[in-house]
């Protein structure tokens, strides 16, 4: 008999999962791209610490943005599940649990980012450090932030390939979906091993960056925007 309980109509969980993946890539542009990635000078310690400390409200609001997302990835985990465990059950809560991990990792990542504004604010540090020394610390925990959310990368595309196979195989979405998110997914863990793997990595860095720009943004925004305007079709639990 239909209860009427909420976890029994999926367009709710199709609207929290495509509305957070879109505010999630608006701010995961705004904080990698238009900050981190303009301001971190690779090989130039002097440049990025003079970057960071001009722009140091942009940085605290990247990091922010971070952290929403963060907050966004458990909820999008939650939905995920609560969408696809009627497909598989196992194979769904072992994505979740795949992105969870992936959330984890990234949150001890951030922390870096935080040492970075103590380093820079804190005059015991200054008074402490001379003023190479202080750059290359900076750089180090920059270095450390980027590692961890490597390593954090290969959880979150297993997750992929997992949402992937689900939607592949959920009846209810379509199979070229899934497809793209697992292609998604297999693109971030190509990278991923790459850059662990490869010594001369940097030699053949763009053709990395389109191997997952390229699908992981397809399969992303795929997905969402399928949520937002097909998740209407997506038929609801019968008990």
């Amino acid at each position: 008999m239909y209860t009427g309980s909420t976890e029994k109509h999926p367009q709710f969980y199709a609207k929290v999962i495509g509305f957070g993946l879109l505010l999630m890539a608006l701010l995961a542009i705004f904080a990698n791209f238009f900050v981190i990635e303009s301001f971190i000078i690779p090989g130039d310690a002097a440049a990025t610490v003079t970057n960071l400390t001009d722009n140091e409200l942009l940085f605290r609001l990247a990091i922010a943005s971070f952290v929403i997302i963060l907050v966004l990835d458990v909820i999008i985990s939650w939905a995920l599940y609560i969408l696809l465990k009627r497909v598989n059950k196992s194979f769904a809560l072992l994505a979740a649990l795949f992105r969870l991990t992936y959330t984890a990792i990234f949150t001890a990542a951030i922390f870096n980012f935080l040492s970075v504004l103590e380093l820079l604010n804190e005059e015991s540090y200054s008074a402490l450090l001379e003023t190479n020394q202080l750059q290359a610390q900076v750089m180090l925990l920059i270095d450390a932030f980027r590692n961890g959310w490597l390593i954090g990368l290969v959880f979150f595309g297993v997750h992929l390939l997992l949402i992937g196979y689900l939607v592949f195989k959920s009846g209810f979405m379509p199979k070229l979906l899934g497809i793209l998110v697992m292609l998604a997914g297999l693109g971030y863990l190509i990278d991923s091993f790459a850059k662990i793997i490869l010594s001369n990595y940097s030699d053949f860095e763009t053709m990395f960056i389109l191997i997952v720009a390229i699908p992981g943004a397809i399969g992303e925004l795929a997905l969402a925007i399928w949520l937002l305007v097909k998740g209407k079709k997506i038929p609801e639990i019968k008990s």
